[in-house]
């Protein structure tokens, strides 16, 4: 067998077979963007955006290792134990947070079909859920085939359910009831809003030192164009946090009919929901209020 001197950059010398060498250099891969190579470096159908000639920036960094470790954490329960969600991050730099969103289900060959159907703007700008304009869609996401909205909206807590501002004392149930307090639309008292919905389930986390509340719901005034039945409406998971005196929510819902097979992955997706460290692109909230662009 051929075999060749090895010089490192050290300057020690040894003897490596071909062979040898051959393996060795199948596993490194040239990242093309930093002009280095990179042992163990793995690009599949993703590419990797560099914010430099030295790679990437610290906070892509960082991005890119909380979704792979949340995605990692994510099989989806009672559809096949061999079976695995498939999941891609979405950051929102002007507000500052990220979530992973669906994106398939290999084993039941489901591919999810989402459309941008606001895209991430400005609190000041953004469209509002009720006559008082407190609580406002900054962006959403929906499938249309398979009845599945994600939705993200900001507002400030209401101080009818939470009535100080030392968020460590918030209970689960009380940040849901404020939140969901300003999410009519309709021309209605805040107690008839809650009559419209129903919490099933509300607790908080600790993450990052940060309290998370999460908690499911059922509105039922949903009406669909497909079908118009009083025993349809829409099952919801959220989860808020507190910033900058405003509570940020993902919500995620589906037909209660769906939940079943959604509802785990929906639960997923809003358990990856975080706020992220603000850049020079973040907008407070209270910032610009009289702003509409």
């Amino acid at each position: 067998m051929m075999s060749m001197t090895i010089e490192d950059s050290g300057g020690s010398r040894g003897k490596r077979t071909m062979e040898q060498v051959k393996i060795s250099s199948s596993k490194q891969r040239i990242c093309k963007s930093s002009k280095k190579f990179v042992v163990g470096c793995c690009c599949e159908s993703s590419e990797v955006t560099t914010t430099s000639q030295n790679g990437l920036c610290r906070r892509d960094v960082v991005l890119l290792g909380f979704t792979a470790s949340i995605a990692t954490l994510f099989p989806v329960q009672g559809s096949g134990a061999d079976e695995e969600l498939k999941m891609g991050p979405i950051v929102d730099d002007l507000n500052a947070y990220s979530y992973l969103i669906p994106l398939e289900m290999p084993s039941k060959n489901f591919m999810f079909k989402w459309v941008e159907s606001r895209k991430p703007e400005r609190y000041s700008s953004a469209a509002p859920l009720s006559p008082n304009a407190r609580l406002r869609i900054v962006s959403e996401r929906v499938d249309f085939i398979d009845n599945l909205i994600l939705s993200i909206t900001i507002g400030p807590p209401n101080p009818i359910f939470l009535k100080t501002t030392d968020k460590s004392t918030w209970e689960a149930k009380d940040v849901a009831d404020s939140v969901l307090s300003d999410k009519s639309a309709l021309r209605v008292t805040s107690s008839q809003r809650m009559a419209e919905s129903s919490v099933l389930d509300a607790h908080a986390s600790q993450i990052d030192g940060e309290p998370y509340w999460y908690y499911e719901y059922l509105v039922r005034k949903s009406p669909t164009k497909t079908v118009r039945d009083s025993n349809i409406f829409r099952h919801y998971v959220a989860a808020s946090v507190e910033r900058d005196g405003f509570l940020y929510t993902l919500n995620a819902s589906t037909l209660n009919k769906q939940w079943d097979m959604m509802g785990p992955v929906l639960e997923k997706t809003v358990a990856s929901f975080r706020l992220l460290p603000p850049t020079e692109n973040y907008v407070p909230p209270y910032k610009d209020p009289w702003r509409f662009w």
